[in-house]
């Protein structure tokens, strides 16, 4: 287990915008940061950080958290993990206390895999540079490769023996299961036989955003035209090709900065490109790319350039992907390179400033590029020009955005040399749109109005308890420890026996005007969770002389965490939707604290008066006549005290 000083030292460190900023692309909104969710598809920023408060919050999914809680969520680790790859990031020396055997067997089956792959990793790099085959073989080709020793050992490149088992017997006698090596791929068992997967093949480690080792691409050299030339690992708990992208560890920050993504085909074009100086570059691995994959670029740009390669049958296989990007919302541009060149040949034969201004001359739209490649195969074929018409109508079809669709409609117009009404007509028949005359004198035909009357709906009903419990929670987190100037009005009698309201001026904290006005009415949260959070921030704020927010959050159970988090995180929501620059001024809590307060202990009130009023008129239908006459007798007194606390609220009755 990780000692509680190592955990201490690891959230007194780690910044969190700095953590959420390596996975997600954040934008200054204020003194808080925003940025897509990265839980859920969406084209408007709900996602939150505040840097102050060291808590984020996504308003689209409602999740939220500390930096802790969005590793877990978003990397799916445990709590040991997510605290052991912030203290890498951060240089932080992990101190473990002693485990026991029966907490070793408890392991959770996931980390048994990841460890697994770790290990893997560190002995296929070993192999490649301290053993004789390791170093003829493998480390010969990474040079033959133009890989300098940096790159090789950046990107944990390795080498497999061409020997049976060689790595499965290394395995076991460190220790490690033979059921997660199996687990993992890396060892294939049939009966009682087993063997490496990746015998006698160089080793590219696959690793997730995060850099965790998920699973292995090693490729054969020999001419053994039995064997694949890229053979991958197999689909496992930790390792799902279709939602990772080779680099991607390497290339966030960089896409995130440069706003773009180059996406190249194999594993040696992304390593060719970092070491030309290039780092915004990824590959889907040798497979098809996939919606999960994009998503996964969605998160930090907007903007993907496709690189292919300068073959024909290379770039028809890899155009495919297109349509699945322009699906996601983003835009698209394409690059080809010289015939018998790919990105990995074309990086390492020139330099860095003419890799970077041949791929700005010569990227271009989606629309021209498709437009160019098919026009050389339909060659003059009145047939196979209009099917390649109705292809980048296609394409077009894909994109959500209203906009974009149509100025790419008269864009392919203007290149196909064919009238826009043909076009959108075309259109309209791939998206099933059911409109006569789409385009009229170069303007979209609209439907007639109908009107359609409205169906009612009742909402959920609204427990204004919680909400008015949920609010003290907020004044207990935002204020708790504040000081301030608070107006009682005692009720007194006269001697008339008349009631009235004398003011009377004190200094105290929030946190004890709320606790000792709730304690003097004998009131008690209803709502479980507010309860708890009630108990704890009360415990904390009567102990400590100087309340922290982010080191409270810190030390709750994670269920309390994220409700803090929920109500902290409220309040920034509106600075999402800009209001200010919408000259709509959002009023600050803050300025008005102690009154604030006053009115939300006074509507407390209110609102558990109107409700015993309530039920003590429910029993006056059920009662006797001398039962009526106290009960009645109740409801006045309940009358009265309703009238003074409107009236300390200023409000008519």
């Amino acid at each position: 287990m990780i000692h509680k000083s190592t955990i201490d030292t690891v959230f007194e460190t780690a910044r969190l915008e700095e953590v959420i900023g390596d996975f997600v692309q954040l934008k200054k909104a204020g003194s808080n940061f925003k940025g897509l969710s990265p839980f859920s598809e969406e084209r408007t920023p709900s996602f939150m950080v505040s840097p102050v408060k060291q808590i984020w919050k996504d308003f689209s999914s409602g999740k939220g958290g500390n930096v802790v809680a969005f590793l877990m969520e978003h990397e799916h680790f445990t709590y040991p993990e997510a605290i052991k790859y912030l203290a890498k990031k951060y240089n932080i020396e992990i101190e473990e206390t002693e485990q026991t055997d029966e907490q070793k067997q408890q392991a959770d089956e996931r980390e048994s895999m990841y460890l697994v792959s770790e290990f893997a990793n560190t002995y296929f790099q070993n192999t490649l540079h301290k053993t004789e085959q390791g170093k003829a073989i493998g480390l010969t080709y990474f040079k033959e490769r133009g890989f300098t020793e940096d790159t090789i050992k950046k990107f944990g490149l390795g080498y497999s023996l061409d020997i049976w088992d060689a790595f499965t017997s290394e395995a076991i006698k460190k220790g490690y299961q033979l059921e997660f090596l199996e687990k993992t791929g890396l060892t294939i068992v049939k009966e009682e036989k087993q063997f490496d997967r990746f015998k006698g093949r160089v080793m590219f480690p696959i690793q997730s955003m995060s850099g965790r080792v998920l699973g292995f691409g090693g490729r054969i050299l020999t001419n053994d035209k039995k064997a694949a030339k890229y053979l991958n690992s197999p689909e496992s708990d930790i390792y799902h090709k279709s939602k990772v992208l080779y680099g991607i560890n390497y290339a966030k920050q960089s896409i995130a900065k440069e706003d773009n993504c180059f996406l190249v085909e194999g594993y040696t074009d992304v390593i060719q490109f970092h070491q030309s100086g290039i780092a915004n570059v990824v590959s889907s691995s040798g497979t098809a790319l996939t919606s999960d994959q994009i998503r996964l670029i969605n998160r930090l740009t907007k903007n993907i350039t496709v690189l292919f390669d300068g073959d024909a049958a290379g770039m028809r296989a890899s155009i495919r992907g297109i349509d699945l990007i322009l699906e996601q919302g983003m835009n698209v541009k394409v690059c080809s390179f010289p015939d018998g060149e790919d990105p990995d040949s074309f990086a390492k034969q020139n330099t860095l400033e003419e890799l970077t201004d041949y791929l700005s001359g010569n990227s271009q739209d989606f629309i021209r590029f498709k437009a160019s490649f098919l026009q050389k195969e339909a060659n003059n074929d009145p047939v196979k020009r209009a099917e390649l018409i109705r292809d980048m109508v296609t394409s077009i079809s894909k994109i959500p955005d209203v906009i974009k669709r149509e100025v790419y409609v008269q864009e392919c117009s203007r290149i196909m040399d064919i009238s826009e009404d043909v076009l959108f007509d075309t259109l309209a028949q791939i998206r099933n749109v059911d409109v006569k005359d789409q385009r009229k004198k170069g303007r979209k035909a609209e439907k007639p109005l109908e009107l359609v009357k409205p169906e009612v709906q009742k909402g959920p009903k609204i427990n204004e308890q919680n909400i008015l419990e949920k609010k003290i929670i907020e004044i207990l987190l935002f204020y708790g420890d504040h000081e301030e100037e608070f107006e009682d009005l005692i009720m007194k009698e006269n001697e008339s026996g008349d009631l009235f309201l004398e003011p009377e001026l004190y200094t105290a904290k929030v946190f004890e005007k709320i606790f000792l006005d709730l304690q003097e009415d004998e009131i008690e949260f209803t709502h479980t969770t507010f309860k708890s959070v009630y108990k704890v921030l009360i415990d904390q704020l009567n102990q400590q002389d100087e309340f922290k927010i982010e080191y409270f959050i810190n030390q709750v159970p994670p269920e309390i965490a994220y409700e803090i988090t929920e109500i902290m995180m409220d309040e920034d929501q509106h600075s999402l939707h800009r209001w200010d620059d919408k000259e709509i001024h959002v009023k600050q809590k803050k300025h008005t604290v102690s009154q604030y307060v006053s009115d939300t202990i006074l509507n407390l009130r209110r609102y558990l008066i109107n409700k015993k009023i309530d039920e003590l008129s429910q029993e006056v239908k059920a009662q006797s006549l001398e039962s009526n006459l106290n009960i009645l007798e109740d409801i006045r007194d309940y009358q009265t005290l309703k009238k003074l606390l409107y009236r300390k609220l200023n409000r008519v009755i």
